[in-house]
């Protein structure tokens, strides 16, 4: 088994001159790291800004959600005040019909009387 000290890839870890200090030695054949960073930062920035638009797309959604109930709201109350109005406007529609029919009733009544009294003579 290797020491963990002394490493067996690109860094490479070795004893110095006191116990307390580690030098690390980069291997040339894997002295692409430094651009394999940079991609890696710039792919992170990315992901970063479509994280920032995502963020941004669910606030203006949640606020067009927000107007979108608030307007559904609104219209509800207009419905309810509106169907109110309508029914108080049916009831007294209906007790007017029925004076009307009543009304009716009586003259249809009172004309078959005078009818049934002239026929007699």
């Amino acid at each position: 088994m290797a020491n963990p000290l002394h490493g067996s890839g690109p860094l490479r870890s070795r004893n110095a001159s006191s116990s307390d200090e580690i030098q690390l030695r980069i291997d040339p054949v894997h002295g692409d790291l430094d651009e394999e960073i940079d991609g890696l930062h710039s792919r992170v920035r990315l992901l970063k800004g479509v994280a920032q638009e995502i963020n941004a797309e669910a606030k203006f959604q949640n606020d067009f959600l927000s107007q979108l109930q608030m307007t559904l709201i609104k219209a509800q109350a207009g419905v309810k005040h509106n169907m109110r109005r309508m029914n108080k406007s049916i009831i007294q529609q209906g007790s007017n019909h029925v004076v009307h029919v009543v009304l009716f009733a009586l003259f249809c009544f009172f004309v078959v009387y005078l009818l049934s009294k002239f026929s007699r003579r």
